[in-house]
């Protein structure tokens, strides 16, 4: 009796550690991250491998912007190259971006201008990157103890493809973090994305498009696609044929990828086709608001029953035009409501008392606070799905990248208001405000969208850690991945089968006419033969 009492503690001990321990072995992940704002994303992942007692190396370059050379996260591997991606490159980005769109005597080309200036500046980006990667696969010191390390798997963001050429020179199985790669939108590199119902971001279209749109739409994505290659193609290619040989394409290593981590929830994406390796988990470094430093939480009651409104443009567009800025401020002056605004610039000199300039905010602790009525973004996925998540409708000012794309998106679905920022001024932005703040179907709306996102099996952080680890327990994941990548275009879009079927068609019905003919002749000669012999008779 007492060994069956014993047995039973053990087994009842048992699972109670199974349930608050992690059932994972203790890995080791190499991860090869995009610097700026996608950093931010790529560390609560990183976070959330340590917390699972798995060991993550970081791979930087020496300028790096966000990510820190120490951490009790992880170890850093600091490459002694210029990654090109610092604060400086974008912000000076951002601001020409600004000037061009404001440009009265631009704007008849400001998509043109804005391209060429996209151009411009991310082919030096992956030039750079491309640098990076090379210094690291010519430094036998440096692959030698990647490779002793024995890593199980390769995580990187896409937007840039030095992690898939590291993964595929370490031979390891590859995960991508994922919303954009080097060619666009993620989507479009792996599954089938029609386009007379897939819009391609960044082309401001939804799901469901007119006869003009869907021209639009193809005419757009020839073009991007046209751009994207002609922005990445000539630095990938080479580094491609330079270390793998020429019959791979740089391309290809991205599609070879095992797991596909994307940054997407439908409540956001329109729905679309998609493929078993991808998993989605938008929205996933969301969490419940905690409570607000005390000077914060004291400005945000004095707002009483009108509530509090937050700004925010992201960390790359730390300040405006000193007169535009001036044009907000008068704005927000107008209103009954208090105002956080996260801003760097100088002050504004319209400024009103009742709006609170910050160098830096707990964005998700106050969007996630009960008085929270409105927010002002522009429009960058991480703050995007922090409103959803907490359900707080949105006016936008894109400034750039998918900004634009990404707030039309919630306009079609009644939660934002979208100003271009060439016509804010104090008039219409306040009208947008004023908009959003009093007519209900905006917060009801986006309410609606926050219930969505929020109902689910598992929380979009533990699918990430889940599949992660079951690449890394599998050694990749090759059973969910399609082949369709290793096939040539005219065989993906079966034009060699349908030039077969043709072809056979087309021996058939030659044989056939040709065997008609055959017996009309032989018919008609008969007949000849036929009236000859009665005239002689």
């Amino acid at each position: 009796m007492f060994l069956s009492l014993a047995s039973v503690v053990v087994v009842v001990v048992s699972i109670f550690l199974a349930g608050i321990i992690p059932a994972s072995h203790a890995g080791k992940v190499l991860v090869f991250p995009h610097d700026g704002s996608h950093w931010v994303n790529m560390r609560v992942l990183v976070e959330a491998l340590h917390s699972r007692g798995h060991a993550v190396t970081v791979v930087r370059a020496k300028d790096s912007w966000y990510i820190s050379e120490t951490s009790p996260l992880y170890d850093a591997v600091t490459v002694d190259v210029a990654g090109g991606g610092g604060e400086d490159f974008f912000r000076l980005f951002v601001s020409e971006v600004i000037r061009i769109k404001r440009s009265e005597a631009a704007a008849p080309w400001a998509r043109f201008a804005l391209d060429m200036e996209l151009k411009g500046k991310f082919f030096e980006l992956h030039r750079k990157v491309c640098e990076v990667v090379a210094h690291m696969f010519e430094n036998g010191e440096l692959m030698k103890s990647l490779r002793d390390a024995e890593y199980d798997a390769v995580l990187t963001d896409p937007a840039n493809g030095g992690g898939a050429m590291l993964a595929r020179r370490l031979g390891l199985p590859l995960m991508f973090n994922a919303r954009w790669t080097v060619h666009g939108e993620a989507h479009f590199a792996i599954a089938p994305s029609p386009l007379s119902y897939v819009p391609l971001p960044p082309s401001e279209l939804t799901d469901r498009m007119t006869f003009v749109e869907r021209v639009q739409n193809v005419v757009f994505y020839t073009m991007r696609m046209h751009l994207y290659k002609q922005v990445v193609g000539p630095h990938y290619s080479a580094l491609c044929e330079r270390y793998f040989g020429p019959d791979v394409d740089y391309f290809s290593l991205f599609q070879a990828a095992d797991l596909w981590l994307m940054r997407v929830d439908f409540v956001f994406e329109f729905p679309r086709p998609t493929m078993p390796n991808v998993v989605y988990i938008g929205g996933f470094q969301c969490r419940p608001a905690l409570p607000l430093p005390d000077h914060l939480e004291a400005f945000v009651q004095s707002s009483g029953e009108h509530g509090v409104i937050v700004m925010s443009l992201g960390t790359l567009i730390g300040e405006l035009p000193r007169d535009l800025a001036d044009e907000i401020a008068a704005a927000f002056a107008e209103l009954p409501q208090k105002v956080i605004w996260r801003y760097k610039g100088d002050r504004p000199a319209t400024l009103g008392n009742n709006t609170l300039i910050v160098d830096w905010m707990p964005q998700n602790d106050l969007l996630g606070h009960p008085q929270m009525k409105l927010f002002v973004s522009h429009g960058g996925t991480n703050g995007i799905y922090e409103a959803i998540y907490h359900g707080v409708p949105i006016v936008g000012i894109p400034i750039a990248f998918d900004q634009a794309d990404n707030l039309s998106r919630l306009r079609a679905k009644g939660v934002a208001q979208v100003m271009d920022v060439s016509e804010l001024d104090r008039k219409t932005f306040l009208k947008a405000v004023q908009e959003v703040l009093q007519e209900p179907s905006y917060r009801e709306n986006m309410q609606r969208l926050s219930v969505l996102h929020r109902d689910r099996p598992m929380k979009p952080l533990d699918a990430a850690l889940f599949w992660m680890e079951f690449v890394m327990r599998h050694k990749g994941a090759a059973h969910l991945r399609t082949e369709s990548y290793r096939m040539p275009w005219y065989s993906y879009h079966s034009v060699d089968v349908g030039l077969f079927l043709l072809t056979v068609a087309f021996a058939v019905l030659s044989f056939v006419t040709g065997l008609a003919w055959s017996c009309f002749r032989l018919c008609c000669k008969r007949k000849v033969k036929s009236d000859k012999t009665v005239k002689k008779e």
